[in-house]
C-alpha cells in the first residue's frame, strides 16, 4: 500500500464513508451544519470510548444523550465558568512559577535563555487546570516537573502510578482505530501488535485515574459531612466536579457514582491535550511569524501597565482587540492554534453518523443509502483555499478581523462541532486559553529553537485521534 502524507490524504478527499466510497469535490458549506444537526444514529464508532460507563460523548442513544446534557449543561453556566478561573488562575502561577526558576538557574549559570520543551510544561498546566476542574485538585505535574498520576482500577484497589499524557495519547489512538474498524474490538487485545495491547492498557489506566480522582474527592466530601462542616465553612469548592455532583436530570435524579466517574474523565479527556496543544501550536506559529509576537506583548502591556508580568484576570484580556484573533475560536485561520494544532488526527474527525432505514438522504447532489457512515471533514474544510483564500495555509492573524471574515468562513469553521453535540464547555475552553496566552506571553520573551522553523525540523501534523 502506498504511503501518502496525512495533509495530503484530507486534502485529496473530501468525504470519507464506510462502503469505500470518496468524493473530491470542493467541500460544501452547507454540509456540515446539515450533517451535525439532522437526526441520523450515532454510529458504532462512540463504542470504542466507553469505559467505567457511558458518557456525554460516547452515548449513542439520543434521547440518553439527551438526559445527561441537560444534566451536566448547568456545570458550564456563566457563573459556574466565573467561578472555575481561581482553579486556573492557580495553576498559571504555578508554571509562572517553575519558568522564572529555570530562567533564574539559566542566568546564573551565563545563558543568555532557558531552553524548555513547551509542549510538555503546556501539558503539565493543562493536565493540572483540568484535574483541579474535574477531579477537586490538581495532579501535581506542574511543581513535579514530570507526567505522572494515580492509579485505581476500584475505588478499594491499591494504587499505581501512570504517565497521564502518554495514556491520554495512546487511549485516544486506539479506541479511534477500533471505532473505525469496531469488529477487531473483541480481539484486539491478542492482536500481536503492541499498538493495541498499549492502547487498551492505556483504557484501563486512564479510567483508573479518574476512579482514584473522584473517590478521593467523594470521601473527602463525606469526612466532611461526617465533621459537621456546614456550606459556607470555606471548605467546599466550587469546580466541575462540584457542579457534576449536583446535577439532576428532569426528573431530579443525580449521577451515580460511575456515572459521575465516567462524566469526570470526559472533562478531562477533553479539556487535557486540547488545550495544550492548542497552546504549544499558537506560540510556536507566533514566533514563526515576524511582528506577531512584538504586537501582542504591546497591547497587553498597554493594556495591563501595572499588572505586567503576572496571571491576570479573564475580564482584564476578555476583549483585547489583536489577542481575540489568536485564541477566540470563531474563527481562526487555518494554522492557527483551534485550525491547524499539534494533536493528532483521525479519519473520521467529526464522530460519525450513520444514515438510518429508510429512503436514505441527499446532501449536497450526493445521494447516501440507508446504513452509510458519515463524518464532516474538519481538516478538509479547514484547510480549503475555497473557503479561506489562496494563502490559506498561511498563519495571519489580521485577516480575522470582524469586518474581513466572510460568511463562508463563520459557517466553515467548527473546532468546536455544531449542533447537540457541540462542545459543550467551548466557554471554559476559550477562558483559559486567553489566560493562558495573556500570561506566558505577557511574562516571557521566546525564540524557537535553532532548527524548529521550515524544513525537516518545522512543524508536522501526525495521524491519531
Amino acid at each position: 500500500m502506498s504511503q501518502l502524507p496525512i495533509p495530503k490524504l484530507y486534502r485529496s478527499s473530501t468525504h470519507t464513508v464506510e462502503d469505500g466510497s470518496r468524493g473530491t469535490k470542493p467541500p460544501h458549506l452547507a454540509t456540515p451544519n446539515t450533517l451535525l444537526t439532522m437526526r441520523y444514529y450515532f454510529s458504532e464508532y462512540y463504542d470504542a470510548f466507553v469505559s467505567i460507563h457511558r458518557g456525554l460523548f460516547n452515548t449513542r442513544d439520543r434521547a440518553e444523550h439527551t438526559r445527561k446534557r441537560k444534566t451536566v449543561s448547568h456545570t458550564f453556566s456563566a457563573k459556574s465558568i466565573s467561578q472555575f478561573e481561581q482553579y486556573m488562575t492557580y495553576n498559571l502561577q504555578e508554571l509562572v512559577k517553575q519558568w522564572d526558576r529555570l530562567s533564574d538557574n539559566a542566568v546564573k549559570s551565563g545563558q543568555e535563555y532557558a531552553e524548555i520543551d513547551s509542549l510538555q510544561w503546556f501539558n503539565y498546566l493543562a493536565f493540572d487546570i483540568i484535574g483541579d476542574l474535574a477531579f477537586g485538585k490538581p495532579f501535581g505535574m506542574l511543581p513535579a516537573g514530570r507526567d505522572i498520576a494515580e492509579v485505581k482500577k476500584t475505588p478499594s484497589s491499591p494504587s499505581t502510578y501512570a504517565p497521564a499524557v502518554e495514556v491520554l495519547n495512546r487511549r485516544g489512538e486506539v479506541s479511534a482505530t477500533l471505532g473505525c474498524y469496531p469488529a477487531l474490538k473483541p480481539y484486539a487485545k491478542y492482536l500481536p501488535d503492541r499498538f493495541f495491547r498499549d492502547g487498551l492498557q492505556a483504557v484501563e489506566d486512564l479510567a483508573g485515574i479518574a476512579v482514584a480522582r473522584v473517590n478521593e474527592r467523594l470521601e473527602s466530601a463525606e469526612r466532611t459531612k461526617r465533621g459537621g462542616k456546614a456550606e459556607g465553612s470555606g471548605e467546599e469548592r466550587v469546580d466541575l466536579l462540584a457542579r457534576l455532583m449536583e446535577g439532576k436530570d428532569e426528573n431530579g435524579n443525580k449521577l451515580g457514582r460511575d456515572e459521575l466517574t465516567a462524566e469526570a474523565l470526559t472533562q478531562l479527556i477533553a479539556g487535557s491535550d486540547t488545550t495544550s496543544n492548542t497552546s504549544c501550536a499558537l506560540l510556536y506559529w507566533v514566533l514563526r511569524t515576524p511582528g506577531v509576537l512584538q504586537k501582542l506583548q504591546r497591547e497587553l502591556d498597554d493594556a495591563l501597565p501595572e499588572n505586567r508580568g503576572a496571571v491576570p484576570e479573564f475580564d482584564q484580556v476578555k476583549d483585547l482587540p489583536y489577542k481575540p484573533q489568536l485564541t477566540h475560536p470563531h474563527p481562526q485561520p487555518p494554522r492557527h492554534n483551534l485550525r491547524n494544532p499539534p494533536h493528532p488526527l483521525h479519519l473520521l474527525p467529526r464522530p460519525p453518523r450513520t444514515v438510518p432505514p429508510g429512503p436514505g438522504i441527499t446532501i449536497s447532489s450526493q445521494y447516501f443509502p440507508p446504513g452509510t457512515t458519515l463524518s464532516v471533514p474538519t481538516y478538509t474544510i479547514h484547510h480549503s483555499p475555497a473557503i479561506w483564500g489562496p494563502d490559506a495555509e498561511h498563519f495571519r492573524p489580521e485577516r480575522f478581523r470582524a469586518q474581513n471574515l466572510t460568511e463562508a468562513q463563520k459557517l466553515g469553521f467548527i473546532p468546536f462541532s455544531y449542533g447537540p453535540r457541540s462542545c459543550v464547555g467551548r466557554n471554559v475552553a476559550e477562558m483559559e486559553l486567553a489566560l493562558i496566552v495573556a500570561t506566558v506571553v505577557g511574562r516571557y520573551t521566546f525564540e524557537l529553537r535553532e532548527g524548529m522553523g521550515d524544513g525537516e525540523g518545522g512543524w508536522k501534523t501526525r495521524e491519531g485521534f
